[in-house]
């Protein structure tokens, strides 16, 4: 499995990539991984300001729909479109291709408590 150095993550999967008050979301190898096929992504929250640790959609796979938590608080500027017609691209690339959504940060310092690729990956047992 991947772990990228230059992100934070969360104990809910999620990955998320800061470039000034912006940022880029998605769920990490492991959780792409452990879903198995991806089949749908559910976002219906662009324009809404959203408190960390809030369900900003759902991610649903063969088996199970599991939901999409928000790793620091922000208002949701942008989803992916491209996974309307290739939700598969969580699977195969989770780091690029299958961002789910872009955001502005309401409180960058929350980005701080959030867990590197060293302890995110010490958290799963990789």
């Amino acid at each position: 499995m991947h772990f990228p150095e230059n992100l934070k993550y969360t104990k809910d999967h999620e990955w998320i990539l800061v470039d000034g008050n912006s940022a880029t979301i998605g769920i990490t190898d492991f959780a792409q991984h452990e879903l198995g096929d991806i089949v749908y992504v559910d976002v219906n929250t662009v324009g809404k300001s959203l408190q960390k640790e809030e369900v900003f959609g759902t991610i649903e796979a063969v088996k199970t729909v599991s939901d999409l938590f928000m790793p620091v608080s922000g208002t949701i500027t942008a989803v992916n479109d491209d996974l309307n017609n290739t939700p598969e691209s969580v699977n195969k690339d989770p780091y690029g291709e299958g961002w789910i959504v872009k955001i502005a940060l309401t409180n960058a310092a929350e980005v701080d408590a959030l867990m590197n690729a060293t302890a995110y990956r010490s958290s799963v047992g990789a």
